[in-house]
């Protein structure tokens, strides 16, 4: 097919590569314009765009596509089919109309569960067993398309939000070439709307460890919350950044340090959290030993509830 390819981060790559190495023509690539980044803020290429740029597929880079102006250069492109991933522009009606098969969106969770901004961290948060990739039609409302095929990723206690990013991107580029290989034969499946649940974006304000609550839910935040926006925990006068912990049986006071031999484990309302990677300010993150290694704690130091 002729495939027109929107999409902006990493995790748009892999169904970029996957719909080349397939064979498909694609004959234009939408994406973010190039943003400030790194300490000299230099404009920087979206990754998608670094892809295209590899292969000399064209690529178009408008702030908007609202206006008729903005989109005469999709409509000059003869295609077939629009695939998205996480693009990061609102695709309007005029747009959405332009493909002779439709458009079609690879989004992180098994819909219509987690519609929304963050529905890997979401997943992860929550408790779900498993998290997915679902391909479907993009229409105006949000994440509501009927959908086309679906792919489960199982959920370990071993998980962050980076590494189910990672296999969710790879399921995605696989699922949308399979997806279009039968694009004849499927049957599009209309959401349950009765089944619908929203992934917020999240926040900042959102980092900091509760140390009442239980440590399965803290566990969950701090590999949720891993690579961004980073839990966080208050020791004295200093803020420290949690990047992993698993919750293990155990008791005591909320946010007292009751153990040091397998990891940092801190009491909670229900269990502990074993700390086994975290950084200081300014500081690098690293595995809890080389942390105390420069970073002494003894049992009964308190972190802030």
């Amino acid at each position: 097919m002729k495939v027109i390819f929107a999409g902006t981060p990493d995790f748009a790559v892999p169904a970029l590569q996957a719909l080349i190495d397939a064979g498909h023509e694609v004959v234009l690539v939408l994406t973010q314009p190039d943003r400030p980044a790194g300490r000299g803020m230099k404009l920087k290429a979206s990754p998608v765009k670094e892809l295209a740029l590899q292969y000399a597929i064209p690529v178009y880079q408008p702030e908007t596509l609202k206006t008729p102006e903005s989109q005469a250069p999709v409509a000059a492109v003869p295609h077939d089919v629009m695939v998205v991933a996480a693009y990061g522009l609102i695709l309007p009606q005029a747009v959405l109309d332009m493909p002779r098969r439709g458009c079609l969106n690879i989004h992180a969770s098994l819909l219509p569960r987690w519609r929304g901004a963050a529905p890997i961290q979401r997943a992860l948060q929550a408790g779900d067993r498993e998290t997915g990739v679902t391909i479907m039609e993009v229409v105006l409302a949000l994440d509501a398309g009927d959908m086309l095929k679906k792919g489960v990723l199982p959920i370990t206690e071993q998980d962050t939000a980076q590494t189910l990013h990672d296999g969710l991107a790879s399921l995605g580029g696989r699922l949308m070439v399979d997806t279009l290989a039968e694009l004849d034969r499927i049957i599009p499946q209309p959401q349950d709307p009765a089944l619908v649940t929203y992934a917020e974006k999240l926040r900042k304000e959102e980092s900091p460890l509760e140390w009442r609550r239980s440590a399965e839910e803290l566990s969950r935040q701090v590999r949720a919350f891993n690579p961004f926006p980073v839990a966080q925990a208050v020791m004295g006068e200093e803020t420290w950044k949690i990047w992993f912990a698993r919750a293990v049986a155990g008791t005591g006071v909320p946010g007292e340090v009751v153990g040091l031999q397998a990891g940092i484990d801190v009491a909670c309302g229900n269990g502990v959290l074993r700390i086994e990677e975290l950084q200081k300010p300014g500081g690098r993150r690293m595995p809890w030993k080389d942390f105390l290694a420069g970073n002494p704690l003894k049992p009964g130091a308190r972190f802030s509830t």
